[in-house]
C-alpha cells in the first residue's frame, strides 16, 4: 500500500520538526514505500532550512520548495505531486500539530471498504471563531453543490489517488479551499466515503498565518469560485 503523507507548511519553523518527529513513525509502518511529503509554500522564515537539515534523518521525507500561493494551492500542488508518483492512496494533514498521528490507524482500517475516509472535528480547538466559519464555509458548499457535509475542510483525510484525481480539474490552480470541493464531489457522486471523529488540538507553537481578514477574503473569492465549479459540474459530470 502506497500512500503519500502530504502537508503544505508555510512559516512553521516552530512546529515542523517537531510535526515531523510524531508523524514519520507512522509513515515508516506503513510501508517503505509511503512517503512524508512536506511542501514549504515560500516561508519567510527557515521552515524549508530545517526541513532540509532534518530530510538527512529520515530517509521517506521529502523536503519541496515552492512559491507562496497559499494553503488551498499548496495542496492542489501535493495531490499533483502524489498522483505523478504513483501513491496508490493520499493522505493529507496540516504541518502545525494540531492532528493527532495516533488516530491515522483507525483510518487505515476503513479504507479497505471505503474510498475516502475523512475526518470530522467535533471540537475545535482553535476556537469558537474557527468553529463558526467551518459552519458558514459548509452552508455555503449545501448552497452550490446541494450536499451537507459533516465537515467541509478537515485536514485529516485519507482518499484514493484515483478518486482524487476524478476531481482536480474542476479547480484552478490558485484555489484556495479544493478540500472542501473535493469533499462536496466525493458526497454529490456517490464516491464511498465515510467520516469520522478527529482531535482537533489548538495551535502547538507560532502565529497562524490566515487570521480573520484572510478568511473573509478567502470567503468572499469563494463564492465566486463555488458558483463557477458548481456551473461546470453537470458537464463534468458525463466524463467521469
Amino acid at each position: 500500500m502506497k500512500i503519500y503523507f502530504v502537508m503544505p507548511a508555510y512559516n512553521e519553523e516552530l512546529n515542523i520538526a517537531e510535526t515531523v518527529e510524531k508523524w514519520y513513525p507512522i509513515v515508516e509502518s506503513v510501508g517503505e514505500d509511503c512517503r512524508l511529503v512536506v511542501a514549504n509554500d515560500g516561508s519567510k522564515d527557515k521552515t524549508f532550512s530545517v526541513l532540509k537539515e532534518i530530510e538527512r534523518k529520515y530517509p521517506q521525507l521529502v523536503a519541496l520548495d515552492k512559491p507562496n500561493g497559499g494553503h488551498g494551492s499548496t495542496v492542489l500542488f501535493l495531490y499533483k505531486y502524489a498522483i505523478a508518483n504513483q501513491a496508490d492512496f493520499i493522505f493529507q494533514t496540516d504541518s502545525d500539530g494540531q492532528t493527532n498521528p495516533n488516530e491515522f490507524s483507525s483510518f487505515l482500517e476503513l479504507i479497505r471498504s471505503y474510498d475516502c475516509v475523512m475526518g470530522c472535528r467535533p471540537v475545535r480547538g482553535d476556537g469558537k471563531n474557527r468553529k463558526m466559519i467551518e459552519n458558514i464555509l459548509r452552508s455555503y458548499v449545501w448552497l452550490y453543490f446541494r450536499v451537507w457535509l459533516p465537515d467541509a475542510n478537515a485536514p485529516f483525510r485519507l482518499m484514493k489517488s484515483s478518486v482524487v484525481s476524478k476531481y482536480l480539474g474542476l479547480m484552478p490552480l490558485e484555489f484556495n479551499l479544493p478540500n472542501a470541493v473535493l469533499a462536496a464531489c466525493f458526497t454529490k457522486f456517490h464516491e464511498k466515503v465515510v467520516y469520522r471523529n478527529i482531535t482537533f488540538k489548538p495551535r502547538q507553537k507560532g502565529v497562524n498565518s490566515i487570521n480573520l481578514k484572510k478568511i473573509f477574503m478567502i470567503g468572499y473569492k469563494a463564492i465566486f469560485d463555488f458558483y463557477k465549479i458548481s456551473r461546470n459540474m453537470s458537464v463534468y459530470k458525463s466524463t467521469l
